[in-house]
């Protein structure tokens, strides 16, 4: 049996079932594919590699060939349940854009990135004085497709500026289960190797970002629940 990357697990049990959703650089098409065989979504690829293209048809996906810095802009408002983006949000060129575009033309978005503050990237520039070589980022800095790379801090305070609510978040690191935590906590930008976020846009009735353990099998929050203040940052 093919083993599943663990942030794949998280964001299948994140999806709703029969959920329209869009996957931004979908690549060869496993996630679109476990999530139309785990929750029987209606779902569609945005990829840039043609061969990531030939590859999704070839699994019967749905999938159109495009960059995600700039064919977002041309989907309807509001044209899917879901847009997830997947460690490849530090590769595009208006990380900010994307972002934005992304819940607009989705009600959640569901997004990770590594984190560039996590204690390994902190102890590596130190002793080495090197970029750093780690799981989450194994490229060496003359191959990455990186170019906007960020620690967990820097994405919390644009999602901020965005005015955007985190609704769940968790910490990934090495293939062990995923650990949900409260991004503003000052201690998570040490120990969080990748986080895994699902955002959505506040609302006048809920202007607070309200983290909540949402990860398992889960009914999505609703515009009632309540919204404690946020905790600040050291």
């Amino acid at each position: 049996m093919t083993q599943v990357r663990e942030d794949f697990r998280e964001i299948l049990r994140l999806v709703r079932p029969s959920a329209r959703v869009l996957d931004v650089g979908c690549g060869e098409g496993e996630l679109l594919e476990l999530l139309k065989s785990e929750k029987a979504i209606d779902g569609q690829g945005l990829e840039i590699s043609p061969a990531g293209v030939s590859a999704c048809l070839a699994r019967g996906l749905a999938v159109v060939q495009g960059d995600g810095d700039r064919d977002l802009d041309h989907f309807p408002t509001r044209a899917f349940d879901y847009a997830i983006l997947s460690k490849t949000l530090q590769q595009m060129r208006e990380p900010r854009h994307v972002l934005s575009e992304l819940l607009r033309i989705a009600e959640y978005a569901i997004v990770s990135v590594p984190n560039f503050g996590h204690w390994r990237m902190r102890a590596s520039l130190m002793t080495r004085g090197r970029m750093p070589e780690t799981r989450a980022l194994p490229d060496p800095w003359w191959s990455t497709p990186n170019i906007h790379l960020c620690t967990l801090r820097d994405f919390t305070d644009l999602c901020a500026d965005l005015d955007l609510r985190i609704d769940a978040c968790a910490a990934l690191s090495g293939g062990q289960p995923a650990r949900p935590m409260d991004p503003q906590n000052w201690v998570e930008n040490w120990r969080a190797e990748t986080a895994l976020f699902l955002l959505s846009r506040r609302t006048e009735a809920d202007p607070a970002a309200v983290p909540k353990d949402l990860f398992g099998e889960v009914t999505l929050p609703g515009a009632e629940a309540p919204s404690p203040k946020r905790r600040g940052r050291r």
